[in-house]
């Protein structure tokens, strides 16, 4: 629920779902976060209060995502890994391929990495992970992949491994996997297959690693457009970049930025 200018995170990345095709989202909450589901709810005061003042662009952006996509929700009981918040979606995806968003990476690019691993997969058959090129120096913060060549005129890879947080010196390439994934119902098999590990939880990469084995995996290379908001550098420059983009916002922000220039040491 951190506010990135005007929107919480998770509304930008429910709003990159809906750019790239979905109206079907569910999110994974905790029984602590009921805020959430109150902020995807219609809030008809609210909206009749707004409509009565002539705020109508306002009314449009509370209505926008209720007649776009239908949100439902489910509870996390206790937390135990992203492998177990993934498998909870498992009554509601079915025999369906589909797709997992981190709401701390937001995605500024209207959905067109995840339409790409959405079109990866029809044409594959094959699971897609997001992956990121990152320094040595930085690796160890991610799940890292062996993977094959780059395919010519392809953004996709052929991933032999995957590694949760290895040192730099035993990561076997500079790609790291991040908050994007398109996977086949298959993944729910093997989470359900694997031990749990420190602290009782389930990994997601531990599945994914199965699912790979079983099946093969493809990953999805990209360079732009993504931001860690648990990070202070990335907050900033999301905030930055979602403010040029704002249509009441930006034209003065832009200039704001220009007067700046010649200050900045």
């Amino acid at each position: 629920m951190l506010p990135v200018i005007d929107r919480p995170a998770i509304q930008i990345v429910v709003e990159e779902a809906i750019a790239a095709g979905i109206d079907d989202i569910l999110i994974i909450s905790s029984p602590y976060k009921k805020v959430m589901e109150d902020h995807f709810d219609r809030a008809f005061e609210l909206e009749a209060r707004l409509a009565a003042k002539g705020k109508l662009a306002e009314v449009e952006a509370i209505r926008a995502i209720g007649s776009q996509a239908q949100v439902h929700f489910v509870r996390q009981g206790e937390p135990r890994g992203l492998g177990h918040a993934v498998s909870m979606a498992r009554r509601h995806v079915g025999d369906e391929p589909f797709a997992v968003l981190l709401p701390d990476d937001i995605m500024v690019d209207g959905g067109c990495l995840l339409r790409g691993m959405i079109d990866a997969l029809a044409v594959t058959g094959r699971s897609v992970v997001a992956l990121k090129e990152f320094p040595s120096s930085e690796i160890s913060n991610y799940g890292c992949v062996a993977h094959g060549p780059i395919e010519a005129g392809s953004p996709l890879v052929s991933i032999s491994g995957l590694v949760e947080k290895p040192k730099a010196e035993d990561a076997p390439s500079n790609l790291a996997v991040m908050g994007r994934y398109v996977l086949t119902p298959a993944i729910f098999e093997h989470l359900e297959a694997i031990e749990p590990g420190a602290g009782g939880e389930i990994q997601l990469t531990d599945g994914l690693d199965r699912l790979r084995r079983a099946d093969g995996m493809s990953g999805f290379v990209f360079s732009e457009g993504r931001y860690d908001i648990g990070q202070k550098q990335d907050f900033l420059r999301a905030t930055v970049e979602l403010a040029l983009q704002h249509p009441e916002l930006g034209p003065n922000f832009a200039r704001f930025l220009a007067s700046l220039t010649p200050r900045l040491p």
